[in-house]
């Protein structure tokens, strides 16, 4: 009787979570080298978003320093001040790695026209330039968890509690989230530091001639620019 593969013995959300913390140990060691974004090409432009995150994730970072600290004073029990110990180092390494993680994966408008939208280690998808019907400044706060999508079928990939920029789709687009579920969107919406300048590019690069077969244009789907300046890349 054969036996059965280790990936069908291992739940699909516990491999992605594996999968992550091996993405965020190279991710951080890049950052800590300082060796520049990841996947970003001649003619791409990089769509920054961790300094929207900053104050929030050095914030927890100092948090779980000083309950590190805490513990290690107060618990007079040797087996569980070593294990609040391994617990509290990991949530340390995690908060940095994730942000670091964040600072090297930014969103990238290719030079082709297509969108890569990511979050880190954690999530990561990509927009033919064939599915973009308009790309426009868009400012929101949704509430929801990060590539959660809406009753109306947008994706929200908010930092910071906030998105800047909103991808309209001339069709559904199937992804997958941080756990390794599929979810399908018709837009998304994400937040970029330099949004009028992403904007502007995407407007100022053609579009493909025809949409993929069956799809339908919605009216009014000329990438609108902004009016703003463009800010610096961070």
């Amino acid at each position: 009787m054969r036996r059965p593969p280790l990936t069908a013995l291992v739940p699909r959300p516990v491999r992605h979570l594996a999968a992550h913390e091996l993405t965020l140990w190279r991710d951080l060691a890049r950052w800590a080298a300082r060796r520049g974004p990841r996947d970003v090409g001649e003619g791409d432009v990089a769509a920054p978003y961790a300094p929207a995150q900053s104050a929030t994730m050095y914030g927890l970072l100092f948090v779980a320093v000083a309950e590190t600290v805490a513990f290690a004073v107060v618990i007079p029990w040797p087996w569980l001040h070593v294990l609040m110990l391994v617990i509290d180092l990991w949530s340390c390494w995690f908060v940095l790695a994730l942000h670091a993680s964040c600072v090297v994966r930014p969103h990238v408008l290719k030079a082709d026209g297509s969108l890569r939208l990511r979050y880190g280690a954690l999530l990561d998808v990509t927009v033919p330039a064939s599915r973009v019907a308009a790309l426009r400044t868009d400012r929101a706060y949704p509430d929801a968890r990060l590539g959660a999508v809406t009753a109306s079928g947008t994706a929200d990939l908010p930092v910071g509690g906030m998105t800047t920029l909103t991808v309209d789709l001339t069709e559904p687009l199937t992804y997958t989230k941080p756990l390794g579920t599929r979810a399908e969107a018709r837009a998304f919406r994400f937040h970029a530091e330099n949004a009028p300048r992403i904007a502007r590019t995407r407007s100022d690069r053609p579009s493909p001639e025809t949409p993929p077969h069956g799809a339908r244009i919605p009216e009014g789907s000329q990438t609108r620019a902004a009016e703003t300046s463009p800010g610096p890349i961070s």
